[in-house]
């Protein structure tokens, strides 16, 4: 793995040698932040040695460099399911590339489903905390001390201080954002609804099928991380509805424009 990242991240440098301050990971629906950098490189998944190559529709593949609230950033317009068929290593290859580019910190979003009886469709949730129901871990196997610990703490995962700021500028915009916890599962399959029931009693407001592992990997070499989920349906007893994945992306788009001005901000501010 240590060869593949090095491999990688010199290819990339060849194409663009600026250092990237933030790593964006934009999941399903979500990739119009990306129209929100100025923009400067695009490299396509697909030529960067060892890359995996997104499947599902609306994520297009593309590592996109530029500034966004006047910091240097990569975002990742298209992101890797273990649904996919890949390994978590290769789900979570490109945090490894990101750190070793030179991030600071990752900033993560993703569709999910609502269990919150609170929270509507188009809201968004700030993640605080998470619990993992994905089948496989991307730290399982011999641990590469170069990257990070054995065991590695999780006491924090997503970091308090990007979250109170995130919550304030969400106040600040009139923006209906919540603080709550997510569950990551297999899928692709939506679940049923004594899934959501079960996953709602074990402590989560929202059920997705990503970001979990991304976050796991970062903080496993010392990355700070922001997560935010946009709820695009719900799974509430008495409104659960048959959803498709235009209905998803459609929820998603609604919901952007909060998401985008929360992180724009976000990076912005930070010094």
């Amino acid at each position: 793995m240590l060869e593949q990242i090095k491999e990688s991240t010199h290819f990339i440098q060849g194409k663009y040698s600026v250092k990237p301050q933030f790593g964006i990971i934009l999941g399903t629906g979500l990739g119009a932040l990306a129209d929100e950098i100025d923009t400067a490189c695009e490299i396509d998944y697909q030529d960067i040695p060892h890359f995996p190559i997104s499947t599902v529709e609306s994520h297009s593949g593309k590592l996109i460099f530029g500034k966004l609230g006047g910091k240097e950033v990569v975002a990742m317009r298209g992101r890797f399911h273990y649904y996919e068929g890949y390994t978590m290593q290769q789900v979570t290859f490109p945090v490894r590339v990101m750190k070793a580019l030179g991030i600071e910190k990752l900033f993560i979003s993703n569709a999910s489903g609502g269990l919150n009886p609170e929270y509507e469709v188009s809201d968004l949730m700030i993640q605080k905390d998470h619990i993992n129901l994905l089948p496989e871990n991307p730290l399982r196997g011999n641990n590469l001390d170069e990257l990070g610990p054995r065991f590695p703490d999780m006491s924090q995962p997503y970091d308090p201080d990007l979250i109170e700021k995130a919550v304030a500028i969400a106040k600040k915009h009139n923006i209906r954002a919540h603080v709550g916890v997510y569950a990551s599962v297999q899928g692709p399959n939506l679940e049923t609804p004594a899934e959501y029931n079960f996953i709602r009693i074990i402590g989560a407001d929202t059920v997705g099928m990503s970001t979990i592992p991304e976050n796991i990997v970062a903080r496993h070499m010392g990355i700070p991380c922001f997560a935010i989920s946009v709820i695009t349906d719900l799974g509430v007893a008495g409104k659960i509805k048959e959803v498709n994945v235009a209905d998803i992306i459609a929820a998603a788009a609604k919901a952007e424009p909060g998401m985008t001005r929360i992180i724009k901000e976000l990076i912005a501010s930070i010094t």
